[in-house]
């Protein structure tokens, strides 16, 4: 059973950073695809950020320059380093696990930025 808990959200002035983490259970972390996901009060999740087994990450253009998705295969761990927050930062932020037809959510971690 893969599961999948962030950490790391909390309240944060803008300007300021936070680092989420996702912790996954289970032995395909280093061969699975990973994502984090946001969804702001009334709005649709959208996807922040995504990384492949290998490392590659890509970045859609509200994180660009902001913010950093990195991996730890020996913690099989997921981070979002997030600088220079703004308040339409403001969002729960879940992460994401696909492998072949399996896709597994979090139950995401709440992320506040005051202006």
């Amino acid at each position: 059973q893969v599961q999948l808990v962030e950490s790391g959200g909390g309240l944060v002035q803008a300007g300021g950073s936070l680092r989420l983490s996702c912790a996954v259970s289970g032995s395909i972390f280093s061969i699975s695809a990973m994502a984090w996901y946001r969804q702001a009060p009334g709005k649709q999740r959208e996807l922040v950020a995504t990384i492949d087994s290998g490392g590659r990450t890509n970045y859609q253009e509200s994180a660009k320059g902001r913010f950093t998705m990195s991996r730890d295969y020996a913690k099989n761990t997921l981070y979002l380093q997030m600088n220079s927050l703004k308040p339409e930062d403001t969002a729960d932020y879940f992460c994401n696990l696909r492998y072949r037809n399996l896709e597994v959510w979090g139950q995401g971690t709440q992320v506040t930025v005051s202006s």
